[in-house]
């Protein structure tokens, strides 16, 4: 199913394949900031998995597997671009500068949300699945009628690829050529739900049916996702309008802290996605091209044990909200049934506010 169909720049063992239509302008300098980031997010996502098995945090959408898909798309947006996420793009918003601390408010539940948005032009979660989609066709179509030089760019998986939200976005951002980056990260299962049954062609064809160009990219490969989303983000900037950028990778994990994938998933074709890991694939082209020498990765290594325990403090340190803080941004304006359920709040003894 991979096939002539893939954008690969690096092979699963770390060496260069050329592509006529693609090709490599990073440096190794680039690169081996790309892997640094890829290690510190599996450093965090592991981390922030131990901290919900110990009752720390609600839930946790693991990312182990997809670290090149979101490191190289979130490198390729420039500052001025604006990001719609799901609850799974922990490496977006470390390459938008959001602390990993504000990533696990929500999860946390201290936060509705974990940070400004426009501070770092990056969404807070939708958990709702493709509701973001959606809302960043809108946020497109606001950019473009502003005259304003940015891309905007929405991430989603394969499962949520069959959501109505999505498909109306599609037709929408057609219409209007918005300029809009659809991110699909295809991990090949929507929970429990195989790709095979959502779809009987690679998603990246129906971007045809709408009449916007679709690509499916390696999503294990840091290289080509970064070239291949620049492209598609160059293109919205100048007026090219939307692309449909299918990110073929795989959940080496559960959906979330929530899900057992040893219920429908056998574990050979774990292995075999293994064996294609992301971080190990530009650690081999670094030692073979670059020449880059083991102390050099357990450098970084180290420091993303660093920021993980820090991550840890933080977490522990944050503390709970008054529950009547659930009433302040219900409406933008005062509205009676909310400020009932606060004076019932308040008489239940539930909440300290007064």
């Amino acid at each position: 199913m991979i096939g002539e169909e893939l954008i690969q720049l690096v092979t699963p063992e770390g060496e260069r394949v050329s592509n006529p239509q693609y090709e490599s302008t990073l440096s190794g300098e680039a690169i081996f900031g790309m892997y640094r980031d890829m290690v510190i997010i599996r450093r965090l996502d592991t981390e922030s998995t131990s901290l919900q098995r110990q009752g720390q945090l609600a839930l946790w959408a693991p990312v182990q597997g997809q670290e090149a898909a979101q490191i190289g798309a979130g490198r390729a947006l420039e500052p001025i671009d604006f990001t719609f996420p799901t609850y799974r793009e922990h490496g977006i918003a470390w390459c938008r500068g959001v602390p990993p601390e504000d990533m696990l408010r929500l999860f946390r539940a201290t936060s509705n949300g974990g940070w400004d948005p426009q501070k770092y032009r990056h969404s807070v979660p939708a958990i709702v699945l493709g509701n973001q989609v959606l809302n960043a066709v809108g946020y497109a179509m606001g950019v473009q009628r502003d005259g304003a030089e940015e891309a905007v760019m929405t991430f989603f998986g394969d499962g949520a690829s069959s959501q109505g939200d999505v498909l109306e976005a599609f037709v929408w951002a057609s219409s209007f050529n918005t300029p809009i980056v659809f991110f699909c990260q295809n991990n090949q299962w929507g929970i429990s739900t195989p790709m095979s049954i959502q779809s009987k062609i690679p998603l990246y064809h129906r971007a045809h049916g709408f009449g916007f160009p679709g690509v499916r990219v390696d999503g294990n490969d840091v290289l080509a996702v970064y070239e291949v989303t620049k492209h598609a983000l160059d293109q919205a900037r100048v007026g090219g309008g939307p692309t449909l950028i299918e990110a073929y990778t795989y959940r080496l994990g559960a959906h979330t802290t929530s899900d057992d994938p040893t219920r429908y998933r056998i574990d050979a074709e774990v292995e075999v996605w293994k064996h294609r890991d992301p971080i190990e694939r530009v650690k081999s082209l670094l030692v073979r091209e670059y020449k880059v020498k083991a102390a050099k990765f357990d450098e970084v290594a180290a420091e993303a044990d660093v920021i993980a325990l820090k991550l840890r403090d933080d977490v522990l340190a944050m503390d709970r909200p008054d529950p009547i803080t659930m009433f302040d941004h219900a409406y933008a304006a005062p509205h009676p049934l909310i400020e009932e359920g606060r004076r019932e709040m308040i008489e239940l003894g539930v909440s300290g506010g007064h």
